[in-house]
């Protein structure tokens, strides 16, 4: 009976969790992405947050991934330019959109020293998509672009491909289970005292 009580109170307080929203889901999403033009493949992963804003951009916290062979060793922060691009900051958002990428776009740097900033170029006659790449010697300023550097139009392309599951609903699955053997441990023990 002790059993059947703590059963009912935790149910209870789980149901409670899902109607009120107070269990919280799990807080990233997990992207591929890919991109190529005229010498230039590059592809990985994204990791974002779970939840897109008003116009359905999701920030990117995280990568992974090559470019042309080398290792991606990081994201460019928010609100700060690649090196070799200044004063054009990146703003390191993705949507599920046809336009997937702002005009400010998301930056990296690799194993070489190099950095890279893709984004959606409007101002094109047909607007579509540009990657910026600075090698070194990195001289500031986008102005001041030298023979290893470029701004060269490449076709995009990510998608989510692993959706967290919601913490409430494991949070059921693991109560279905306590609850199935509590009653189990139970009917046993009547079972048992019957005899």
């Amino acid at each position: 009976m002790k059993n059947l009580a703590l059963l009912s109170v935790t149910t209870l307080a789980a149901t409670s969790g899902l109607t009120f929203g107070t269990i919280n889901a799990a807080s990233a999403l997990t992207w591929k992405w890919n991109y190529s033009g005229a010498g230039i493949t590059a592809s990985g992963t994204f990791i974002t947050n779970e939840t897109a804003d008003d116009l359905g951009f999701y920030q990117i916290l995280g990568i992974t991934g090559t470019r042309n062979g080398e290792t991606i060793t990081g994201l460019q922060p928010t609100g700060t330019p690649i090196p070799g691009n200044e004063p054009f900051e990146v703003d390191n958002l993705i949507s599920l959109n046809p336009q997937q990428l702002t005009g400010d776009g998301f930056g990296y740097s690799t194993s070489g020293g190099n950095y890279s900033s893709p984004f959606f170029a409007s101002f094109l006659a047909i607007p579509g998509y540009l990657e910026v790449f600075s090698a070194p010697p990195l001289t500031p300023g986008f102005e001041n672009l030298g023979i290893e550097d470029s701004e060269l139009p490449i076709r995009f392309s990510a998608s989510i491909i692993t959706v967290p599951e919601p913490t409430s609903i494991l949070s059921l699955f693991a109560l279905a289970t306590l609850g199935a053997s509590s009653k189990i441990k139970v009917k046993k023990k009547l079972q048992f005292s019957q005899k």
